[in-house]
């Protein structure tokens, strides 16, 4: 007798099949989601801010520092909360800019030295500021690759920013980076420029010490950069005194010695000099540290240090203000507008472009009565 064939599907199993009773795994891994989802919290109150920053808290301190970065004019204001709140708590590290011609090795020389003042028991931030794309407006920010032992040291922050088209080759808001580092309990802050350029003023108005970065055997060492930015160096490092070009750096450094004495003496009374320094060997790296701590120690006790920050604090008032207006000038709906039209007459050469920027203001001014 034939046996019976079994329509039903539910009776239907296959080899393919989970037994019962074990249960499958999830296809991600949960403890990812968790961090995933502990993460996406990234906005506080102004308090919560304000008291993790002081508490030293490197992932609020990050976070705020990308509001205050942000375009957006609600962080504006909300950034601008936090950093008034902890500006009472600032005020307490040495403020180091670092400049030189590009390929001078201002990350390696900052990782160096950085490593060096660590060990010292002292708590560094370092601002690097990346050039944006003229085209794009991107950067690559990676500052942290460069400095990859500094980026592991417990005692260092470094955080990578974007010029964003910024004049003097430090981001808008590195002023007030500044202040949350200080806030933060970080005592040495070392700001990164883009490179030498002729708004380099925008760094010198900011720190305490300037030290110029520069190479040597490139040619005509005293060709390679600007007579104002001689002037506002405390210090001129000759980088990569190493191997065969040791020679090469001292002669340089005679040369740039010589130069300062052509210059008018600073302010502050401090006479600059020029070290020699290998960030590959540490060679040289004690002598550049010790030369900052020595400049430091005179501006106190002249008082010119006090005086060179409250110069400072005018200072950026003023630029502040000149942001805040342009700003306004370029949100204001009719001016959008209008900017357009003037564009394609000033370069179908219909107008001069003294005369529309004239009528342009003009006509910002009368929509603020």
């Amino acid at each position: 007798m034939p046996k019976k064939q079994k329509n039903n599907k539910s009776e239907f199993k296959s080899a393919l099949n989970v037994q019962d009773g074990i249960e499958q795994p999830d296809s991600i891994n949960p403890e990812i989601i968790k961090k995933f989802r502990l993460r996406k919290k990234v906005r506080y109150s102004v308090d919560e801010y304000v008291k993790g920053i002081l508490e030293g808290n490197i992932t609020i301190l990050g976070q705020a520092i990308t509001l205050i970065e942000s375009s957006l004019v609600e962080h504006n204001h909300f950034a601008t909360e936090i950093v008034e709140k902890c500006l009472p708590h600032a005020r307490k590290s040495i403020r180091i800019g670092v400049t030189g011609v590009p390929g001078v090795g201002k990350s390696t020389f900052i990782e160096s030295l950085g490593k060096y003042v660590t060990k010292e028991g002292r708590k560094i931030a370092v601002l690097a500021v990346d050039p944006s794309s003229e085209i794009t407006k991107g950067s690559i920010l990676g500052d942290k690759t460069r400095m990859e032992e500094l980026a592991n040291d417990p005692n260092a922050f470094i955080r990578p920013s974007p010029s964003a088209g910024s004049l003097g080759g430090v981001a808008k808001k590195t002023r007030h980076t500044i202040i949350l580092c200080e806030a933060a309990g970080f005592d040495t802050i070392f700001i990164e420029t883009v490179g030498v350029g002729q708004s380099e003023t925008a760094v010198h108005s900011m720190v305490d010490f300037f030290l110029l970065l520069m190479l040597a055997g490139a040619g005509d060492e005293l060709q390679g950069i600007k007579r104002g930015i001689m002037e506002m160096a405390d210090a001129i490092a000759i980088t990569k005194a190493d191997g065969d070009n040791i020679q090469k750096a001292d002669i340089a450094r005679l040369e740039y010695q010589n130069a300062l004495h052509l210059f008018p003496p600073p302010d502050c009374g401090w006479i600059p000099k020029v070290m020699t320094c290998s960030s590959l060997d540490f060679s040289g790296i004690d002598i550049v540290w010790n030369n900052i701590n020595e400049y430091v120690e005179f501006i106190k006790k002249s008082g010119f240090f006090t005086k060179q920050r409250m110069r400072q604090a005018k200072y950026w008032m003023y630029e502040s203000i000149n942001e805040a207006l342009r700003d306004h000038f370029y949100e204001q709906e009719g001016i959008k507008e209008k900017l357009k039209l003037f564009e394609v007459k000033v370069i179908d050469r219909k107008m001069n472009s003294f005369l529309a920027s004239r009528i342009l203001t003009e006509e910002y001014f009368k929509n603020l009565k």
